[in-house]
């Protein structure tokens, strides 16, 4: 009776086996899924963005200038100046305005009667009258001022002027209106005006530069001058307890401290070609010109 139900019960368990459809996976299917969940945690909800972990990027070069307070440096020996340690350094060559070295300019040239040879740049009474006046837009507030330039007319004559004057508008760019005593080298003052090429000159001289403040300075404002520069000056610095600070120029050819920073102190004068030169000493005496003893390399 034991082993009759033991066979029936195992027959019944075949019959069912050989009744389920084959591939069903049942609820088998839902049980691994929940034990996989269970496992792996919460999945992600669609459409969030999951955010990769930064990565660090490469440090970026940077560039340090040197601060305003450091001194020029320079492998040539430092020039010796009134009063004071001096220092030339070169500086970008960009210095340079609309005159620059090495380029030639065509025009026209003019004249007019120069006087005592004093004029816009405020230089004074002239030891010659080979000077000029530069056409507004060159003159460029003053950076043409002090300049030596070659001027070639077409006839094959030439002569070297010093621009101490502005030739207002409508002189136009290119024009030199000369003096009559140096238009007078080139050709009969009758011509009138007269097609001229010139160009900058870094002249010979044995002089040095001079520094002059205006009528008027005091130590709450005050106005800067050189004077006797070879080469044309582009920019002029005044030292502050920060460093260095670059003054204004005036069309009449002083740079500015309005608020008399630097009035009296060191100066630092730059050249076209960019070199620097650091003048110490200077009494702030208005109205004087006071002599240093440094000038600009010759190019």
């Amino acid at each position: 009776m034991g082993i009759s139900a033991v066979l029936a019960a195992v027959g019944v368990l075949v019959c069912l086996a050989f009744a389920l459809p084959p591939g069903n996976g049942g609820d088998a299917g839902a049980t691994q899924s929940a034990a996989s969940a269970a496992t792996t945690g919460p999945s992600t909800p669609t459409g969030t963005a999951v955010p990769a972990a930064p990565t660090p990027s490469a440090a970026s070069p940077s560039v340090t200038n040197p601060p305003p307070s450091a001194p020029p440096t320079s492998a040539a020996p430092s020039p010796a100046v009134a009063g004071g340690a001096a220092g030339a350094a070169p500086v970008p060559a960009s210095s340079a305005g609309r005159i620059k070295p090495g380029t030639s300019y065509q025009g026209v040239a003019t004249s007019y009667d120069a006087a005592d040879g004093n004029g816009a740049c405020l230089y004074g009474p002239s030891a010659d009258l080979m000077i000029a006046a530069m056409n507004h837009t060159d003159y460029e507030s003053a950076r043409a001022c002090g300049a030596s330039v070659l001027v070639r007319a077409a006839n094959g004559a030439s002569i070297t002027v010093r621009i101490v004057n502005e030739c207002p508008l409508p002189c136009a760019p290119g024009q030199l209106d000369l003096s009559h005593e140096a238009f007078a080298k080139l050709a009969d003052l009758s011509v009138g005006r007269l097609s001229i090429t010139w160009s900058l000159l870094s002249p010979a001289t044995s002089n040095t530069m001079s520094i002059r403040y205006k009528t008027g300075s005091t130590r709450w404002w005050c106005g800067i001058q050189v004077i006797g520069h070879r080469n044309p000056v582009a920019a002029l610095e005044v030292r502050t307890g920060s460093g260095w600070r670059q003054l204004s120029r005036t069309d009449y050819n002083y740079f500015l401290s309005p608020d008399g920073t630097g009035c009296g102190g060191p100066i630092r004068v730059t050249d076209v070609y960019g070199e620097r030169l650091t003048v110490d000493g200077v009494p702030l005496r208005p109205d004087v010109a006071q002599p240093t003893r440094v000038q600009f390399t010759r190019h």
